[in-house]
């Protein structure tokens, strides 16, 4: 199997998972993904990712270890947003 895109990889989270925010990157070995999404509310951080895995299903199994993800909730993003926290230099 090929190994996938951050494109690709970005589409089957969207397809298993209603984000408000997503972005992936990676070089097709190492993949960041921030993700954004209400069904996190009131979720651990484990059962997040879960809940992510479970929207990757089993395209990934093979490149899920390569994977690590930021996981939001549209409220946490908000607050971590660069535009809320002024950065003094």
């Amino acid at each position: 199997m090929a190994d996938p895109t951050p494109a690709e990889v970005e589409r089957y989270i969207a397809q298993g998972l209603n984000c408000e925010h997503l972005q992936v990157e990676g070089d097709g070995r190492h993949f960041f993904a921030t993700i954004v999404s209400a069904e996190f509310d009131g979720a651990s951080r484990v059962a997040r990712h879960q809940r992510v895995y479970r929207a990757l299903g089993d395209r990934m199994r093979e490149q899920i270890h390569a994977l690590s993800m930021k996981t939001l909730t549209p409220a946490e993003w908000a607050a971590s947003a660069p535009s809320a926290t002024p950065h003094h230099h």
